[in-house]
């Protein structure tokens, strides 16, 4: 099957170098990006929500910054779990609040025996380990072989970039043209 470019006009372009930037940290994010590159805020939902259901904007979501929230110690903590059991454990391990991010990976042998992989957040090493522990009593995770991989430093952290530098159309030109 052939796929076709969704043919963006300069108006979708406009929006996508906006929001490829960040939503505005206002009570009314897109009337905001609407004035910014001078559309109502209604349009700027309908032309989110066409790029949405066209597959141009696949994933909208948040990146937090654990840091600016007092939560410096972060540790990955990877498993090494029998394929038969995999489901299971990381159905229950899935569960826990603090845990926000659980998903599988192939193991890659001889040096990686590691399969499933749980990020936990917390505000101390200590505190981690505690949730760590907590996790392993509840989930019997006991024989079930760990690491545990605290972060020594963030790398960068962005959304995704929809638009290079030369797709990009200047917003105030873009409102110059709709108020021609």
């Amino acid at each position: 099957m052939k796929m076709h470019p969704l043919q963006l006009d300069d108006r979708d372009r406009a929006l996508v170098a906006l929001i490829q930037k960040g939503l505005p940290l206002v009570p009314r994010p897109y009337a905001e990006l609407g004035r910014r590159i001078g559309m109502a805020e209604d349009e700027v939902m309908q032309r989110m929500d066409k790029l949405r259901l066209s597959g141009a904007i696949k994933r909208f979501g948040v990146i937090v910054r654990h840091r600016e929230l007092g939560y410096r110690a972060n540790a990955m903590v990877v498993w090494d779990v029998p394929e038969a059991e995999i489901a299971e454990l990381g159905n229950c391990l899935a569960r826990y609040p603090f845990i926000t991010l659980c998903y599988r990976r192939p193991r890659r042998l001889p040096h990686w025996p590691y399969n499933l992989f749980t990020m936990i957040h917390g505000q101390s090493r200590a505190a981690v380990c505690g949730k760590l522990a907590q996790v392993i009593g509840e989930c019997g995770l006991d024989d079930i072989p760990h690491e545990i991989l605290f972060s020594r430093r963030r790398f960068k952290q962005c959304g995704a970039r929809y638009c290079t530098a030369g797709e990009s159309v200047e917003p105030a030109r873009v409102h110059e043209e709709a108020t021609a």
